[in-house]
């Protein structure tokens, strides 16, 4: 699709649906290919407003405001982007948010531990590194499903998860019951849980299922490429390693 032709459907979007956060985060990401920073920054923003958990978000926001020369500006959204992300444990929107906050000289916000959950026991996130439930039962049938309630906690899944996956089917217009879209819908939830290829090759002995670039670069605006969130976790795991 042409990139006016993608400008056009999802301003045509958030005007049909002015709640929509995801058609402002879709939006913002074609004004900014489109070399439009003002108006990405704007629809950015518009997706913290109606989202104000989506930590990408601002990350985004900051960078085209910074494009803009609005250095104060994307100062505050970056500062206020950051404590988001830490408190939420999204590993990569804050080390990007941390980086684009030393360009601007301003510095790194301090930020509490959050909250801890109320459940109790030994289980641990693995998406998150928090405490919580663990699910009943697989959410899938399967290897993966088996692997997902040992690894990702009832809240990550059902409260997070669950939600943004509902969103990625309506902004995509997704159709479950059709291959290709089920390999996007699969992309998205791995990417959101940082689940590798390698990852998801040791569980169910196969390679994940190639999507179209348009989708693939849609959601990794969102959330990052897997591969490459795993791979920043394990220098993370170094460092923590060499007490750095």
């Amino acid at each position: 699709m042409d990139l006016n032709d993608r400008i056009a459907r999802f301003e045509a979007l958030v005007v049909e649906d002015p709640e929509n956060d995801m058609a402002y985060f879709s939006l913002g990401g074609a004004y900014n290919q489109a070399g439009r920073y003002e108006k990405a920054a704007e629809a950015y923003l518009r997706c913290t407003e109606l989202n104000p958990s989506m930590s990408k978000a601002y990350q985004l926001a900051g960078a085209a405001l910074m494009a803009t020369q609005d250095t104060e500006r994307a100062r505050d959204v970056l500062t206020e982007g950051y404590k988001v992300a830490a408190q939420r444990g999204d590993l990569m929107p804050k080390q990007a948010i941390a980086e684009l906050l030393e360009k601007l000289g301003a510095p790194i916000p301090e930020v509490e531990s959050a909250p801890r959950s109320e459940a109790t026991g030994e289980f641990v996130c693995r998406k998150s590194g928090r405490p919580g439930h663990r699910m009943a039962n697989p959410p899938y049938r399967g290897p993966l499903g088996q692997w997902l309630q040992d690894n990702i906690s009832r809240e990550t899944f059902y409260d997070g998860w669950l939600p943004t996956g509902t969103k990625i089917i309506n902004e995509l217009r997704l159709d479950l019951t059709r291959d290709a879209d089920a390999a996007v819908y699969d992309y998205a939830m791995r990417a959101y849980l940082g689940i590798d290829s390698k990852t998801y090759r040791e569980i169910t002995g196969t390679d994940p299922t190639p999507i179209d670039a348009q989708s693939r670069e849609m959601i990794e605006r969102m959330f990052g490429d897997p591969d490459e969130i795993a791979s920043y976790k394990g220098g993370l795991k170094e460092i923590v390693e060499r007490g750095e």
